[in-house]
């Protein structure tokens, strides 16, 4: 059976996409760091977490190299008890992809996960964002480096900070000192939940 065009997990990648990925896998005598978060509060919470492990690692020019402990933690945002807890985690990538055809496959990962963007901060499948991509800053609409509001999230900045205790945010400092300045209040750690490294 052919598949649709209206099925979300067959989306065909860009020439361009396919043309970057295999520039990328001839060049990986220069891979880059880049942090990504990744959320989710409806479904299969951890296996969406994971599922999106795995489809990051079997990108070309992508290895995920640690992803962090979880943590539940309350919708950002939004009213309290409007919508189910997340879990979070972080993990680091060495990637040879630049920042855009990254992006590009963080959004198709999480569009196979029928993540739907009705409304700022609604409740998702998945969320795959990019934090940092090496000591970039850019203040592109699409993509915007370091992530913006980063240095705000400590869903973001708890589970980063247990992977790298030196870990900076580029142009906002020490992930350390900006934990400690949003506190860790609507975050619990998970220590009964456990991602695994991809293969």
């Amino acid at each position: 059976m052919k598949p649709t065009q209206s099925d979300p997990t067959v989306q065909p990648v860009p020439a361009s996409v396919v043309a970057a990925v295999d520039a990328a896998d001839t060049t990986l005598s220069n891979p880059r760091w880049a942090v990504i978060a990744l959320g989710a509060n409806l479904g299969n919470r951890l296996e969406n977490l994971q599922g999106a492990l795995d489809a990051l690692a079997d990108t070309p020019g992508l290895r995920v190299k640690a992803v962090s402990p979880v943590y539940e933690t309350e919708p950002w945002g939004v009213e309290p008890g409007s919508q189910p807890s997340y879990l979070n985690a972080v993990a680091l990538l060495r990637t040879t992809l630049p920042p855009s055809s990254l992006l590009e496959r963080a959004q198709a990962v999480e569009e196979a996960f029928l993540r739907v963007r009705d409304e700022r901060w609604g409740a998702r499948t998945l969320d795959v964002d990019i934090i940092s991509y090496a000591d970039v800053v850019s203040d592109d609409p699409v993509l915007t480096l370091p992530h913006p509001r980063a240095h705000q999230r400590a869903f973001v900045l708890a589970p980063w900070h247990d992977l790298d205790a030196e870990a900076r945010l580029p142009g906002r400092g020490p992930v350390a000192g900006l934990l400690a300045e949003v506190g860790d209040a609507g975050l619990t750690p998970r220590p009964d939940l456990e991602l695994r490294l991809p293969e």
